[in-house]
């Protein structure tokens, strides 16, 4: 916060050029750093695609099943290594319903010290601590907080957009960028804080602390800057994860309404000084990532032509949902949707995986031939399917509604945000000679459309797959009702035998041979066994086995997957393995 008496653009006065200077120090650093990513990824996404068509035939798979092993010590002890011991995507609890938050990875954690390294150096750089003038040190260290803050918004605006241009570019997920979101935001924070006390312990000292509120009450200037700390303390004291997860649908609308705020006491505050233009940027950001949103909304059919979600029960404690979308897409293993249904939770969207859509899966072509190119043709599919498992607040509500209509199913009109994912930044698996899919529960959602796009691919002879290998964990039976339709759609695809392998482990105790849903599958594929799995044993087994470069994929619970991460670490040196983690956090 300056005092009035500074008047003007910041710009001129000449303490404050080397603050702005600082300032666009931080943003080519982030500049920088996602240089180094988009090449980091752009060689792995040529990697694969050039082994996925050199291994079209197989004569070239032993080639890539060979370890890099350079690249395995870094995804043992760096890339894919948890913070401590095995510990990462599980969430600590304070108590069965309090969790606090997931553990990053060392080179998650390692991200994350450089930016707060990077910010310490940065406020602190250049400033003449020795300058023993009369109110000098004090300005500078306010000026250089206060530029810091401001320009951190720029990153931490982005980071924070579901339409975040680099995470198709650098291949990096929604979940990470979310966590640099929170740890800006705590940054910026504690600048501001900083910026205040710069400015009220020297004036303090001067005059006292009745002097500091006066000088407060008389100037617009440092009421708003006041006003701005204040929001954006409030966003750090209710963001806490405990208090996002008990109340997440009211804190997501306290925390827009809360940094709109902010920004119009902050773009108040800047007035005429050179700082402002790092919040235009800021805002500008924020409001094309939210005009894209509701662009896409209106434009998949909400309106005069809304899209319809038949919302119907099904046993094992989830629901079927199928959406009727007048604007479509093409659908990709890997892509999740937000869903907003307005009678249950107004305008309140929550991400889903797509479990299932009425066409074909979207698949590499390959030289065009007499037809269509070598690859069937992708049809945009009328219907979008999703699996949910009921939870708490709305997809418990969305449970209890459907299971109380008549026959347990009921149309209601809907709103659709996405599709995100299955684009230029998702590894469809399409390299790899052998894949190991892991799901637990409702994980299976994001399965599914792999295997079906994998096995539909290796029926036309466009992916290098040979072997693919679906080990599904749930609790009681019933749970199979859940994809039992779509598999049998599966099945009947060509070449389905030959390549695919399921092993369904069930943990609580029952007669697997009583199992309706063995009565319709065929010989061979699919394998029911009680209890847990030994993915240490499973993983070993098909790494030693493995045909060219075998790829890893999760999606379950936290501790689910952090088993699968500690097993691929195991293996890494013996063979070429890769580790895929489908997360989501808040």
């Amino acid at each position: 916060m300056e005092g009035h008496q500074y008047k003007g653009r910041a710009g001129h006065h000449p303490d404050l050029h080397h603050h702005d200077e600082v300032a666009w120090y931080a943003l080519l650093a982030f500049g920088g750093l996602a240089t180094l990513a988009f090449a980091w990824t752009t060689y792995f996404r040529l990697t694969r695609h050039l082994r996925r068509i050199l291994c079209l035939s197989a004569k070239q798979q032993s080639y890539f099943a060979r370890p890099h092993h350079l690249l395995a010590k870094l995804r043992v002890h760096l890339l894919d290594a948890p913070l401590l011991s095995r510990r990462h995507n599980a969430e600590l609890q304070l108590s069965r319903a309090v969790n606090v938050r997931t553990l990053p990875t060392r080179f998650q954690t390692l991200l994350i010290l450089a930016l707060l390294s990077m910010n310490v150096v940065l406020c602190v750089v250049a400033i003449p601590f020795d300058d023993t003038s009369e109110g000098s040190l004090g300005r500078r260290m306010r000026h250089r907080f206060g530029v810091m803050a401001v320009a951190n918004l720029v990153p931490l605006v982005l980071c924070s957009g579901r339409n975040n241009p680099l995470i198709p570019l650098l291949g990096v997920s929604y979940d990470t960028f979310n966590s640099l979101h929170r740890w800006l935001g705590r940054i910026v924070v504690l600048e501001a804080l900083a910026h205040v006390f710069a400015y009220c312990i020297p004036k303090a000292t001067e005059v006292g602390w009745d002097g500091v509120g006066a000088a407060i009450r008389e100037s617009t200037f440092l009421r708003n800057g006041l006003v701005t700390l204040c929001l954006f303390t409030a966003l750090f004291v209710h963001s806490p994860s405990p208090i996002r997860h008990a109340f997440y649908e009211t804190f997501a609308h306290i925390h827009l309404a809360v940094a709109a705020g902010s920004f119009a006491f902050l773009w108040m505050h800047l007035q005429g000084r050179h700082a402002q233009s790092y919040l235009l940027g800021a805002i500008v950001l924020w409001a094309f990532e939210r005009t894209l949103r509701m662009s896409r909304i209106l434009y998949r059919g909400w309106g005069v032509n809304p899209t319809t979600a038949t919302v119907e029960a099904i046993p094992g404690d989830a629901v079927k949902v199928t959406l009727r979308i007048p604007q479509p897409w093409t659908p990709a293993p890997g892509q999740h949707i937000f869903l907003c249904i307005p009678s249950i939770g107004w305008w309140t969207f929550h991400p889903f995986s797509v479990f299932w859509a009425d066409g074909p899966m979207k698949v590499a072509e390959e030289n065009d031939d007499e037809e269509n190119g070598g690859a069937t043709l992708p049809r945009r599919g009328e219907t979008v399917t999703l699996l949910i498992r009921r939870r708490t607040g709305f997809t418990d509500k969305l449970f209890q509604r459907a299971r109380k209509a008549m026959n347990c199913q009921l149309t209601m009109a809907a709103c659709v945000d996405g599709p995100y994912g299955g684009g230029m930044g998702t590894n469809t698996m399409e390299s790899y000679g052998t894949v190991l899919l892991f799901a637990a529960g409702i994980g299976i959602t994001h399965q599914m459309p792999f295997i079906r796009h994998l096995v539909h691919g290796y029926a036309k002879g466009v992916v290098a797959l040979r072997r693919l290998v679906l080990v599904w964990v749930v609790r009681t039976p019933e749970h199979l009702d859940w994809v039992r339709d779509w598999m049998a759609k599966i099945f009947e695809m060509e070449g389905c035998a030959e390549m695919l392998s399921i092993r369904i482990f069930i943990t609580s105790p029952c007669d697997i041979k009583e199992i309706r849903w063995l009565e319709d599958l065929p010989a061979g594929i699919v394998e029911i066994r009680g209890g847990r799995p030994d993915v240490n044993l499973i993983a070993g087994k098909e790494s030693d086995q493995q045909i060219g470069a075998m790829g890893v994929l999760v999606c379950g619970t936290g501790s689910f997957s952090d088993d699968v991460r500690a097993a691929c670490r195991k293996v890494q040196g013996r063979s070429q393995v890769d580790y895929i983690e489908e997360s989501f956090s808040w």
